[in-house]
């Protein structure tokens, strides 16, 4: 089992010693502009480190927009360095409010999404990246072997091998609860759904991040919740400070949470943070629901562990699924629901009783011959590729006081443009073009980060990517000329809905 007992600090890495080095060599000006650094395997020959202590180094160099991977080349420093800074806590409105989603939740109708060619709007990994075919005879092995397993409700906790699997690879980051203690959900929008439900009233005060997932605004809208933004930091996540204060009179009755690269600012809440968290919010008798959902998607180093390995209690309720990691048509979640899992068991039998047992079975097959964990391994180093060449783009065409959160995990980029640029007028001058993207409203019941938006690296990025990424800088340019001309733009036009997480 991986030892989480003593985290080291980022500065205290190799990695970001050498990084740290090279990026004061670029600064001096002893590394020029332009000019190639040595190979990976030539740096790690001269300084006797490994092969992937150069290559963290180097990612972090790409991180801060130092230097650039150009194909079949090598390495170079960035012709114009970046000057981007990570955006700074979030200041939401310091008052609970109604969640009221506006008629123009998302980019565009319906009708309107064969006209898309490039989407960095959903948060939706391309289809070529899941192992569709493998799932799909596994599916068939299952029906076939027990063909009357589609005339079978299933128990409404869910299929029991699936569910042990599930808490033996939680005890890779310090999970400790038995496979009774899971319950299998239709996704984990469903899990998040009956968590809700089972501690809040209509009325009642949730603490959220903000920004936050507008999908989870929808369902406080939906259950008549209350929302109160707390400040949140794009590299560290939720203020605990903040929080404190918040919850100090008994007014919030629940917390809403992403502490692994959060969505849509990729935050990652450092792991005294998350203790700290979970002993305030157990103290306080103030149930956390934490979406891990993104856990899995870290870029080096161990898994992130969530708020849950530091439950002592069963004060936080556990949400996830294989949804982004696996197979979005299977819809798959689970959740661990602590002191309230009887609670949410009898919601989920009254909701939608029990979960499809063919595909929970298929995944059991998938987890038991070893392709999960390889699976994973591919898909976290392609996202990251994907990320690597969204950041570059995003540094090298968007205007000079972009702010941009690279994130260590997740494929979600949150950006802050000049405040002369509202991101909806953005979106209309993108849409005709066929670019699409989230801007920043939709993350806020205060409609907050006008001038933001979210860019989801889900495709294999190729010169597409950077065209479309170029065409936005342009129009980035051209929003700050008429708001310097006096200009405001074209009037934003009514925009059409979705949900995807």
């Amino acid at each position: 089992m991986t030892d989480f007992s003593h985290p080291r600090r980022k500065a205290d890495t190799l990695y970001f010693q050498l990084a740290e080095e090279l990026a004061q060599a670029i600064a001096s000006g002893l590394l020029k502009r332009g000019e190639k650094l040595p190979s990976i395997r030539k740096l790690s020959t001269q300084r006797q480190v490994s092969l992937s202590t150069v290559m963290e180094a180097y990612r972090e160099l790409e991180d801060r927009g130092l230097i650039e991977a150009r194909p079949q080349s090598g390495f170079y420093v960035c012709e114009v360095a970046s000057a981007f800074v990570c955006p700074a806590l979030t200041q939401p409105p310091s008052v609970p409010r109604n969640v009221v989603t506006p008629a123009e939740l998302w980019p565009y109708h319906a009708h309107e999404l064969h006209k898309i060619k490039v989407d960095f709007g959903f948060a939706v990994l391309s289809p070529e990246l899941f192992p569709t075919q493998q799932l799909q005879r596994l599916l068939a092995q299952t029906t076939r072997y027990q063909p009357k397993m589609l005339a079978d409700y299933g128990k409404p906790a869910g299929d029991l091998e699936l569910r042990r699997h599930i808490a033996r690879r939680a005890l890779a980051w310090g999970g400790h609860f038995e496979s009774e203690d899971v319950l299998i959900t239709h996704g984990c929008i469903e899990a998040l759904n009956l968590c809700l439900r089972a501690v809040t009233q209509p009325g009642d005060v949730v603490a959220i991040e903000s920004p936050t997932y507008f999908g989870l605004l929808q369902i406080l809208e939906s259950f008549q919740l209350k929302a109160l933004e707390i400040p949140t930091h794009p590299q560290t996540g939720i203020s605990i400070e903040a929080l404190e204060l918040a919850t100090r009179n008994g007014g919030v009755k629940a917390c809403l949470l992403i502490p692994n690269f959060s969505n849509p600012l990729g935050s990652l809440m450092p792991e005294e943070n998350k203790k700290r968290l979970v002993e305030l919010l157990a103290s306080r008798n103030i149930p956390l629901i934490e979406d891990d959902i993104y856990g899995e998607f870290y870029r080096s180093g161990n898994r992130p562990r969530p708020a849950k390995a530091f439950d002592t209690t069963g004060n936080v309720m556990l949400c996830s699924s294989f949804t982004k990691v696996l197979a979005p048509g299977m819809r798959i979640g689970w959740v661990v629901g602590g002191k309230w899992r009887r609670d949410i068991e009898k919601l989920k039998f009254i909701n939608t009783f029990s979960t499809p047992l063919a595909l929970q079975q298929t995944i059991t097959r998938f987890l038991e011959n070893g392709g999960y964990d390889h699976h994973l391994r591919k898909l976290r180093r392609t996202v990251a590729e994907q990320v690597d060449g969204a950041v570059a783009a995003i540094r090298r065409y968007f205007p000079a006081d972009t702010r941009l959160n690279v994130p260590q995990g997740g494929f979600a980029l949150w950006i802050e443009l000049p405040e002369a640029i509202n991101t909806r007028e953005l979106l209309n001058l993108a849409m005709p073009e066929g670019i699409s993207f989230a801007y920043g409203e939709l993350f806020s019941p205060s409609h907050s980060y006008r001038n933001c938006l979210r860019i989801c690296a889900v495709e294999t990025w190729t010169t597409r990517h950077e065209r479309a990424i170029q065409r936005l800088g342009e129009l980035c340019q051209q929003l700050l000329e008429q708001a310097a001309a006096g200009n405001a733009g074209p009037a934003v036009q009514q925009l059409g809905t979705t949900t995807t997480h």
